[in-house]
């Protein structure tokens, strides 16, 4: 193999590791568990740009009735999507420049605090000016070797996109798996007491059973000389 062959090689995989640095150095999806006490609202913000996607996904892991109020405003302060008093609930919106306001209401609630998982999905959230295919134009030559750098980036974004997409599904069974354990182990304890106050009842019936059948029993006449 000749020197030129070695360096356009060497200098195919520095060009392609620098731009795969820069392609997976931001992570455009997000998830979140947080407390909601009981009484309280709780709002987050979330920047997006014009003719991207932004896709929320909740979920009330832990606390009574597994409800909540949730709001979605865009950045004019119009409501997009209201939900009352759900456990989940799945919203994707095509946003616009500005900040995307998402509330979690728990004032319908005096005593019980809720766990609420959450996940954002955004699409299309490059920067502006930004052009993806400039890399193409610091290597030149490609046509000399027997694999080309845009077959390799092909497969290794439909690689990550899948890998996205499993570590989405992953999170949300997570979460799902989460919610149900927190309701299993709430009815264990709620039958735990319900047997103890039954057996506890049963011991009292039988206890004043015993006590009525002896008294009828008893014999409470008198001898009088």
């Amino acid at each position: 193999m000749d020197v030129g062959r070695v360096l356009l090689c060497l200098f195919s995989v520095l060009v392609s590791e620098k731009f795969l640095v820069a392609a997976f150095s931001q992570s455009l999806d997000s998830d979140f568990t947080f407390t909601l006490p009981a009484g309280r609202k709780e709002c987050f913000f979330q920047t997006m740009k014009k003719d991207a996607s932004l896709e929320i996904e909740y979920q009330v892991l832990d606390g009574a009735g597994l409800d909540v109020d949730f709001s979605l405003f865009s950045p004019t302060g119009h409501v997009l999507y209201s939900d009352h008093r759900k456990s989940d609930g799945v919203h994707t919106v095509e946003t616009e420049d500005g900040d995307y306001m998402f509330c979690f209401d728990n004032s319908f609630s005096a005593v019980s605090e809720k766990i609420i998982f959450f996940e954002l999905l955004m699409d299309n959230m490059e920067q502006e000016g930004e052009e993806p295919e400039d890399w193409k134009e610091y290597v030149h030559g490609t046509d000399m070797l027997d694999m080309k750098l845009e077959d390799i980036m092909d497969t290794i974004n439909s690689v990550k996109a899948r890998l996205g997409k499993s570590l989405q599904i992953q999170t949300v069974l997570k979460a799902f798996e989460a919610r149900d354990r927190n309701l299993q182990e709430s009815n264990y304890d709620r039958v735990n007491m319900w047997s103890m106050t039954n057996l506890l009842v049963m011991m009292l019936v039988t206890g004043v059973q015993v006590y009525l059948i002896r008294a009828l029993f008893d014999d409470k006449r008198h001898t009088h000389m």
